[in-house]
Parts: C-alpha cells; structure tokens; sequence
C-alpha cells in the first residue's frame, strides 16, 4: 500500500523509499563551484594554536626588549598583546607564579608594571622557549630566581650578539 505524500517534490523520491546506504567517498575537483566557494587555507585553522606554532617566532623576546615602555601601569589587554597571548593566559600565570603581583584598582582591573613585565618575560622564556612545565618553572624560579634571572639577560644578550653577527655576515 502506497501514502500520498502531498510535500515531496516530484522527480525526488521519498526518503523511506530510498534504500540506506553508506555515502560513497566523493572527491570534488578544482574546477567545481564547491571548490571555489569554501577554498581550505592550510596556514589557517581556528582553535589554540600549538607550542610548535608559538615557538616559530623566537624573537618575541628581542621585540619586547625594543618596545620602549614609557608607561607606569599597562592594562592586562596591552600586556597580552605584547606577548601575543590571551589575557586568561596572563591570569593563569599570575596565579600560578608568586613572582607576578600585579596592582588591582577599585574595579579590580589588573594594572601591571615595568617589574611585572620583566617577570612575565622571564616566566614566558621558561614555559614558550626553554619548554618547562609550569611546576618546573615554579620550581626553577624558587630555587635561585636571581640565577634564573640573570642566565636570562645572558641569553638575551647573547641573542642580540648572535643578531648583530648574522647581519655583519649577510653585508659582506
């Protein structure tokens, strides 16, 4: 016995006429509208990028280095945007690492300054470029954070020396 069907289309058969089956694995060419409508960017991908893409600018560091802070305070926005993260990044690690006290406002508005920025940058070299963990940054930090410091002024300026050679050598 067959229903009347007054809302299908005529030429399209009903869906509980058609047999299921699995879909077949459909390839699109170049040339089809498709194609060209949604192009897929490999470059580009939503979410949280990975360590191995955050590390692919190791000059963050030397950047910040010549970014002049003429300011007192920088709001958690601008200090975030320097290191090129999310501010609940910046949140995590201040409650994570007793080094980083930042001054709160009335508001409670995290007002961070030239100190808490050498701190962050220290923290951000432990964590994005020397690959610790965050108990072995804690731990790193505890043990000598003066020695820690200083090994990265070392590094630093040993970068800006390793910079200063590359382009001597690109001139000759």
């Amino acid at each position: 016995m067959h229903q009347l069907d007054l809302f299908s289309t005529p030429g399209i058969p009903h869906p509980a006429e058609v047999a299921v089956t699995k879909p077949a694995k459909v390839k699109v060419k170049a040339s089809s509208p498709k194609a060209a409508v949604a192009p897929i960017t490999p470059g580009k991908k939503r979410g949280r990028k990975s360590l191995k893409e955050l590390s692919e600018d190791p000059d963050l560091i030397m950047e910040l280095d010549k970014l002049v802070l003429d300011k007192q305070y920088y709001s958690i926005s601008e200090v975030a945007a320097m290191f090129k993260v999310n501010t609940s990044l910046i949140r995590y690690w201040e409650n994570e690492f007793d080094i980083l006290q930042p001054k709160k406002n009335r508001k409670g508005d995290r007002l961070f300054r030239q100190e808490d920025i050498q701190h962050l940058k220290l923290i951000y070299h432990l964590l994005r470029e020397r690959k610790y963990t965050i108990e072995g940054a804690k731990q790193k930090l505890k043990e000598d954070h003066k020695l820690a410091a200083r090994n990265f002024e070392m590094v630093q300026a040993l970068l800006k020396v390793r910079g200063f050679l590359t382009e001597l050598k690109d001139q000759l």
